[in-house]
């Protein structure tokens, strides 16, 4: 559904989404079930539809800022105390919600709420609802922060119910501590490290280091055993189910499960006994797997590197476990050179961070840098993650059974997007084999590598991210078109995400002869369906956290000049993105006074009608901030003409 209203039901018998106007929505909201009647065709515009009916909400409750109306004159006080409107932060919500002041909780005109829809009957009139919860003031750092959550289906806090049963499987698996670590592989001697950021608080996995007498290498890969803690049914299994996955936004983080777990007891400390399921490998220098293990063991890690200083000790070429670093380093370069000849696409795209000072407001913006310790992780975790697949996916096929297991898919690129990409690709001046819409690996890779270090590399991969499918959750194994892997799961971060979890449950029964019934696919397919949903959300809501500080930062820098490049063009405006922050805004086509530019689609340009400039998408510019929306997160720039 769009910011104005406008809503597009999918059929499969269709090419293009029937598109249904704001008077025909008959309430409608986005992602609700619906009953549509496709309208009679007319030339020259998209298939018309319109609601019949509503089959099942996806969603009554909504955040945003509560506002009073003017009251007549003869109330004196300026405003009405009878009665607000919210004005929700989520765009696709096309009326504003009616709040008695009944049901309002002593909110404030200017107050960020969360508000329950009670009732929708006229779709000319708004909705009614009443007031759940007052956040506090628009503006204030946490207040926005906790309205970015809710209004995307999370809770910032575990309820008391939920803290308590976290506190007695701790306590139950504790006291069994020792006789758990009995039942399992010891890797308590064995060299054991964790590489992770330097803010981290949750230690999902670890490495584990040793030299073999032949010359080759067990490495081993250790997860946080969450399992073990986490049964299905409890209450906090429950409430896992409920969140999905842990969210990230720019200054904390939500996680799926209490921090007794997440932060303590199932976090790979250094100096400590910890319960993981490990992926552990016979590897020769080459990143050959000679011979694989998959079980329950107990480690004790010796160290806890940051990234950095990971990366600090590869540079110098000394320093703690250099020579077992170095050597992690090497084999994990020639994983990713086999993932890259197998067809994976190679995408590294720009992120950014913020320092913020002690009010939570942005006081610098930097990107990401993405070291050899960033990816010597990531290779060992997509090994892991593949060779669990493979082992599921060829043991169920061998015990002939209609066994279950959690993949992590992802489907071949949309044809038609394809076809765009290819088009946009060429009006920058570069090229992209495809034919009729179908695309391989190869010439994407080709692709990357010829707008590598470009001025146009960020903007055309953004593009080539944005034509992909969705990776997804499923118990249907069709591969990994983007890893170019014919089989692959998430086993690595049960910590944080659920489909993970119950990956360790299906590997753990499979393990112990354990048969998955015919009535469980179904329901391991419904639970995969709802992690992906969850973890669109989370990254909605990441993103979201993100363009709110972009916004915010650049507040403080009205009137000033900077370089951009040009990130989009339409009938209104060009669109760009600042050089160092990544932050993007519109420069409207109004305010370019020195011709009449119009716009032109087919060569993603503006042009102007009597001098002819020419404005195309990827054109570095100099521009001016002009103003910054922080309610609508909206940055206005203006060309620096020369």
């Amino acid at each position: 559904m769009g910011g104005r209203g406008i809503g597009y039901f999918s059929i499969p018998e269709f090419s293009e989404d029937i598109e249904i106007q704001n008077h025909l929505m008959n309430t409608a909201l986005n992602n609700d079930e619906v009953e549509v009647m496709v309208l009679k065709e007319e030339a020259g515009i998209r298939r018309q539809g319109e609601v019949l009916g509503i089959k099942k909400r996806a969603k009554m409750q909504f955040v945003g800022t509560l506002t009073s109306p003017q009251a007549t004159p003869q109330s004196g006080n300026g405003q009405s105390k009878d009665f607000f409107f919210l004005k929700p932060d989520d765009r696709r919500m096309y009326r504003d919600i009616f709040i008695h002041g009944s049901n309002a909780q002593k909110a404030k005109n200017g107050d960020k709420v969360q508000v329950e829809i009670t009732g929708w009957r006229d779709p000319l009139k708004s909705p009614e609802g009443k007031v759940i919860r007052v956040l506090g003031r628009k503006g204030v750092h946490n207040v926005e922060m906790e309205a970015i959550i809710l209004e995307r289906g999370f809770e910032d806090k575990f309820t008391k119910e939920v803290d308590k049963d976290a506190l007695r499987i701790v306590e139950e698996k504790e006291a069994d501590w020792k006789n758990e670590v009995g039942r399992r592989k010891d890797f308590r001697d064995t060299l054991t490290f964790t590489i992770d950021p330097v803010d981290a608080k949750d230690f999902d996995d670890a490495l584990s280091f040793k030299v073999l007498t032949d010359g080759n290498y067990e490495i081993g890969i250790h997860i946080a055993d969450v399992s073990h803690f986490v049964e299905p049914g409890t209450i906090l299994d429950q409430e896992a189910i409920k969140r999905g996955t842990s969210v990230y936004l720019v200054d904390r983080t939500i996680p799926m499960l209490p921090e007794i777990l997440s932060n303590d007891l199932c976090s790979l400390k250094p100096d400590v006994e910890r319960l993981t399921f490990s992926a552990v490998f016979n590897i020769n220098k080459s990143g050959k797997v000679l011979d694989k293990w998959f079980g329950k063991t107990v480690i004790h890690s010796d160290r806890r590197f940051s990234y950095e200083e990971a990366q600090e000790i590869l540079d110098a070429k000394t320093g703690e476990y250099f020579e077992e670093l170095d050597t992690l380093n090497q084999i994990a370069k020639e994983l990713q050179k086999e993932k890259f000849k197998n067809g994976a696409i190679e995408f590294e795209t720009e992120e950014v961070k913020f320092e913020l000072d002690d009010e939570g407001r942005p006081i610098r913006v930097f990107r990401k840098e993405r070291k050899d310790t960033h990816k010597l992780i990531e290779e060992f975790m997509l090994l892991a993650n593949r060779e669990v697949a493979e082992f599921m996916y060829k043991g169920i096929e061998k015990a002939k059974s209609k066994g279950a297991f959690v993949y992590r898919i992802h489907e071949l690129p949309n044809k038609e997007k394809i076809i765009n990409l290819a088009v946009f690709a060429k009006a920058l001046g570069y090229n992209l084999d495809e034919e009729d819409g179908e695309v391989t690996a190869g010439a994407l890779n080709r692709l990357m590598k010829s707008i590598d270090g470009g001025v146009h590399e960020s903007l055309i991969k953004t593009a080539t991210i944005r034509s992909m499918a969705k990776a997804v959750y499923s118990t249907r194994n069709i591969g990994h078109f983007g890893l170019g892997f014919t089989y692959y799961t998430h086993f690595t971060s049960p910590i944080r995400r659920y489909p993970d979890l119950m990956v360790h449950r299906l590997l753990f029964r499979f393990l112990n002869g354990g048969v998955i019934e015919q009535d469980e696919v179904a329901k391991y397919e419904r639970l995969s369906m709802e992690a992906t949903q969850k973890e669109i959300s989370a990254s909605e809501a990441e993103r979201a956290s993100i363009k709110y500080k972009q916004v915010e930062f650049m507040l403080g820098k009205i009137g000033q000049e900077f370089d951009a490049t040009i990130s989009g063009v339409s009938e209104w405006g060009i669109y760009v993105e600042e050089v160092e922050t990544k932050a993007e805004g519109m420069v409207r086509l109004r305010n370019m006074t020195d011709d009449m530019y119009i716009l032109d689609e087919k060569n993603y340009c503006i042009v102007g009608t009597q001098k002819k400039k020419k404005y195309s998408l990827g054109d570095r510019v100099r521009v001016k901030l002009n103003d910054a929306n922080l309610d609508k997160k909206i940055l206005d720039f203006a060309l620096i003409q020369s």
